[in-house]
């Protein structure tokens, strides 16, 4: 295990335009990170400049205070996970989780029961005997993983949209199995997908990529809660955050006429900013009877299980609201509320607080 620090690192295919953005990153041993973004937005290139499978262009790549930067992937102790499953096809199990060790010199007594340790964790244990031609994808998948755990020298494990090609119904279980995994060899991970529910639902930190630059870092909660703009509150959520336009009248903000936000440091903004406020569309509430809400109009309601999105019309502007599915919402008038406590104020696309 080690600590990952990219110092001022940068990369470009030999162009003008850098696919990874000069950038400062620490990752800290133990834990686990995912990259996370749409295809092109540099995730990979950072994940393969970590590995050694390219040189930066530009800045340094630290592990356990180590430059390898110039040093060759072999070199790095490094295990790396790639989207399509790298095992021998004609090994068994057993052979494929003990080729790594076999490599680095182990005995025989020491790699049967480091094989069988890791078979336990990642569930393999009755395939070991098994022909890795007759195994699922899923299980080829864990095989691929388990060649990257078996060994005890590993700094990282680097691990690249490893669900993708893995049946929907077969991923839940394949990324509980992989995070027990990450969770009790405390390896550091980092983890790249374009997928925001495996982000969120795998690492501690999130990192929030795209055009080569990391655009927000923090906690899945953090991202949810509190994105830092609207590119990072769309691509998180789903539907995304709802962002609306309002007008400041003194300390208050006002939306379609109707007041939805009052702060002091409201009035302290300098004017023509561009002011918007954000709200998930989970924390839209319906106005209780006796309180007063925002008239609405229902549109269309989606169900989604035991919850619906509902899409609504207030004067010039659309929301989604998130409701059990139990309350049976209909097309139609409503009114809502957007609580203060979960309203973010945006002033040209930034969040201010």
């Amino acid at each position: 295990m080690a600590t990952i620090h990219l110092e001022q690192v940068g990369h470009s295919y030999g162009s003008a335009v850098y696919a990874l953005e000069k950038t400062d990153i620490l990752f800290e041993d133990g834990k686990t990170y995912a990259l996370l973004g749409p295809s092109g937005c540099g995730k990979t290139t950072m994940l393969n400049v970590i590995s050694g499978l390219l040189y930066p262009s530009d800045g340094r790549v630290i592990v356990g205070g180590k430059d390898v930067t110039r040093m060759p992937t072999a070199k790095r102790n490094i295990a790396q996970v790639f989207q399509f499953p790298v095992i021998y096809q004609s090994k068994t199990v057993y052979e494929n989780l003990a080729f790594p060790l076999r490599c680095r010199g182990w005995d025989k007594a020491r790699i049967a029961p480091r094989v069988a340790e890791i078979a336990e964790l990642l569930g393999l244990t009755a395939r070991l005997g098994q022909s890795a031609r007759r195994l699922t994808a899923d299980e080829k998948q864990l095989v691929s993983l388990g060649r990257g755990l078996v060994r005890n020298d590993v700094s990282a494990l680097l691990m690249d949209e490893p669900l993708t090609v893995i049946d929907p119904h077969m991923k839940f279980d394949l990324r509980r199995r992989i995070k027990q995994a990450s969770d009790k060899t405390r390896h550091t991970v980092v983890y790249v997908t374009h997928d925001q529910n495996e982000a969120m639902t795998f690492a501690d930190e999130v990192l929030v990529m795209s055009a080569g630059r990391v655009v927000q870092r923090g906690t899945p909660q953090q991202l949810f809660e509190s994105p830092c703009n609207r590119y990072v509150g769309n691509f998180i959520g789903s539907p995304g955050m709802n962002f609306l336009s309002v007008e400041r009248d003194g300390d208050r903000l006002l939306w379609q006429g109707f007041p939805v936000f009052s702060d002091e440091r409201v009035g302290r903004l300098a004017p023509g900013a561009e002011l918007m406020v954000g709200i998930r569309p989970e924390h839209v509430a319906f106005a209780k009877d006796g309180v007063t809400g925002i008239p609405a109009v229902v549109q269309g309601v989606q169900h989604h299980g035991n919850v619906d999105v509902i899409d609504a019309v207030i004067g010039s502007e659309r929301l989604k609201v998130k409701a059990r599915s139990s309350l049976a919402v209909r097309d139609g008038p409503l009114r809502i509320v957007l609580p203060v406590e979960r309203t973010r104020l945006y002033v040209d696309g930034t969040l201010l607080f």
